[in-house]
C-alpha cells in the first residue's frame, strides 16, 4: 500500500468558511503526510458524497467525519442519524464539532451514537487545540476500520 493509500481521509461538514480555513490549518501535519481533507458547506453535500451520488460517485468513503450541527439543507443532526442508521456506513467514526454546549444537544448526539462530540472553542488557540487533539486521537492513536480502503 503507498503513502497516498495509508493516509486517512477526513470529510469535514462545515458551512462557515471561517471555520473551514482554521479547521483545515490546524489539521496540518507538521510531522509527515497530513490527512487527506474533503471540506463540504451542507448536510446534502454530505449524504451525497457519503452514499456516493451525483457529483460524488467516485468519492472515496471517509475514514472520520467532523460534522457541524447547524448546517443548511439537512441538519448534522439528521446527517448523524441517517449515517449511523445504515449498515454500510455506521462503522465510519462521526465527531461532533459545533458551537452548542447544550446538554440535551449532548445527550441526544449520543443517542444518535456520535463517536465524540466536541464544542467548538470561540478562542482561536483553544479552537486549534481542539481540531489537533481530535487529529492526535484519531488520526494518530485509534485505529480506524479504513473503509476508504475498502472503496
Amino acid at each position: 500500500m503507498s503513502a497516498a493509500e495509508q493516509r486517512v481521509t477526513i470529510l469535514i461538514v462545515e458551512d462557515d468558511p471561517g471555520d473551514q480555513i482554521l479547521i483545515q490549518e490546524a489539521f496540518a501535519d507538521h510531522d509527515g503526510d497530513p490527512p487527506r481533507l474533503i471540506v463540504l458547506e451542507d448536510g446534502q453535500q454530505a449524504l451525497d458524497f457519503l452514499y456516493r451520488r451525483g457529483a460524488y460517485a467516485d468519492a472515496p468513503r471517509p475514514d472520520l467525519v467532523l460534522l457541524d450541527l447547524n448546517l443548511p439543507k439537512y441538519s448534522g443532526r439528521a446527517v448523524l442519524e441517517q449515517v449511523k442508521s445504515d449498515a454500510e456506513l455506521r462503522s465510519i467514526p462521526i465527531v461532533i464539532f459545533t458551537t452548542s454546549a447544550n446538554l440535551d444537544d449532548i445527550s441526544a448526539i449520543y443517542l444518535l451514537r456520535a463517536n465524540a462530540y466536541v464544542t467548538k472553542p470561540v478562542d482561536l488557540d483553544a479552537f486549534t487545540t481542539a481540531i489537533q487533539r481530535i487529529k492526535g486521537f484519531f488520526v494518530h492513536t485509534a485505529r480506524l476500520p479504513r473503509t476508504s480502503q475498502a472503496a
